[in-house]
This record gives structure tokens, C-alpha cells and sequence, in this order.
């Protein structure tokens, strides 16, 4: 077989590769900080649930994602305040994304991808490794595997490329309804090529409480698996 259909074929199969891998669900990492003092062990003390702020409060969107910090609190052993009774801990929580910023990348080059090297110098870029029709094997395109929806600077030869990078947070206190001490504080944040909130917050909630309440004063990447793998 010619070089140039060797060549040919080698595309190909980096084509279909590439399109199988774009219809994958990438997971979601956030670094979560958390710090507490004093808090209690979950024994059935009530809590509600409030916007850091005021104008979300009442919000049917700022509703919908404190049912879901309400259904983490409930997993671990605290329970939703009764109508009418003065609950035992206060949570406030916030919530948000930036405007995006744009990041411009320039692909290495990778020359004769069945007969030449390679020029792949950003480690923290996966490769996609495929098996030639002589046995050896080859590799070809990128992702970024910490922007999570989507491939990061794409696939191609030699080309430069630019997209939008957005950085969502989720804040999370609580206080004592006694006395207003602060017990625990919970900092989420998270970059990504969405800034879909319905789908980040989401996330950053479930990161927020994997291992809650954690250790006080220490951050950790947490990835949260997509949906269909949980």
C-alpha cells in the first residue's frame, strides 16, 4: 500500500475516532475549599435553607437548587424545618458564573502522522492512540480533560484555535439560628466551555458535599462522573 493511502486511511480512522470520543460525556472537576468549626454531628437538627442574595430568594431557579443542597443535608442526617418552627441551623448559599474568557490555543503539529514524529509537548493532554495496518501504534489529537463540556483546543494539524472559558462558584455557610456563629463556610469552583447554570450547579453541589463536611481548611479536586456513570 502507497504512502499517501496509508496516509489516507490513517485519517480516517482519526476522524471516526475523534467523533466517537466528541459523543462522550467528559466528567465535571471542581476544587472545593472547606472550613468549619464547632459543627455538629448530623442528630435530626433542622435547617433552612436561604439566598446569600436577597434577590434570589423566592427565586423558582434559586428553589430548584436549594432542593438539591436540602436533599444532600437530609443524605447526611439533618432535616428540612418544619412550617412554623424555628430551625436549628440557617444555610446560605450562592451561586453564579463570569462572563467567560477566551483562550486561544495553538496545535504542535504533528507532520507525517504513519511516517514522521509527533511534536506533542503539553502533557496534561490525553492522546488518542490508534493501532496502524503495519501493527505499530500512533497518536494523534488532544483534549483538555479539566474543561469540562467539550474538547479543549480541537483536532487538526497545525492550526490555532480559540474558545470561550467560563468559571462558575457555589458558596455555601452555616450559620447557628441561636447565636448567627458561623459553623461552616464551603467554597466550589469550576471551569468549563458551558454556562448552562441548570447543568453547573448541579455539579457543584454534589462536589461540594462529596466527603462533606471534609477537613477544615483543605482543597481538594473533586470529579463528579457524568449522570449515565454515576
Amino acid at each position: 500500500m502507497s504512502k499517501t493511502n496509508l496516509r489516507r486511511l490513517g485519517l480516517a480512522a482519526m476522524t471516526g475516532a475523534a467523533l466517537a470520543l466528541a459523543g462522550c460525556a467528559t466528567p465535571f472537576r471542581a476544587d472545593v475549599a472547606r472550613f468549619q468549626t464547632q459543627l455538629p454531628a448530623p442528630q435530626g437538627q433542622s435547617f433552612a435553607i436561604e439566598a446569600a442574595n436577597p434577590a434570589l430568594q423566592g427565586g423558582i431557579e434559586f428553589s430548584q437548587y436549594a432542593s438539591l443542597v436540602a436533599g444532600e443535608l437530609t443524605r447526611y442526617g439533618y432535616r428540612p424545618a418544619a412550617p412554623g418552627e424555628k430551625a436549628d441551623l440557617v444555610v446560605r448559599m450562592d451561586y453564579g458564573i463570569d462572563k467567560g474568557r477566551e483562550r486561544v490555543v495553538s496545535s504542535p503539529g504533528f507532520g507525517d502522522p504513519w511516517y514522521g514524529g509527533y511534536g506533542f509537548n503539553r502533557g496534561f493532554y490525553r492522546p488518542m492512540v490508534i493501532r496502524g495496518p503495519n501493527g505499530r501504534r500512533y497518536v494523534h489529537g488532544w483534549y483538555d480533560p479539566w474543561y469540562w463540556g467539550g474538547f479543549g483546543p480541537g483536532w487538526g494539524y497545525n492550526d490555532v484555535q480559540s474558545y470561550t472559558v467560563y468559571t462558575s462558584g457555589l458558596d455555601l455557610q452555616i450559620d447557628r439560628a441561636a447565636d448567627g456563629h458561623r459553623l461552616f463556610e464551603g467554597h466550589a469552583q469550576a471551569q468549563s466551555r458551558s454556562n448552562d447554570l441548570q447543568q453547573l450547579v448541579p455539579n457543584l453541589v454534589e462536589a461540594m458535599f462529596t466527603g462533606f463536611p471534609g477537613n477544615s481548611g483543605e482543597r481538594v479536586r473533586i470529579t463528579v462522573a457524568p449522570p449515565e456513570k454515576r
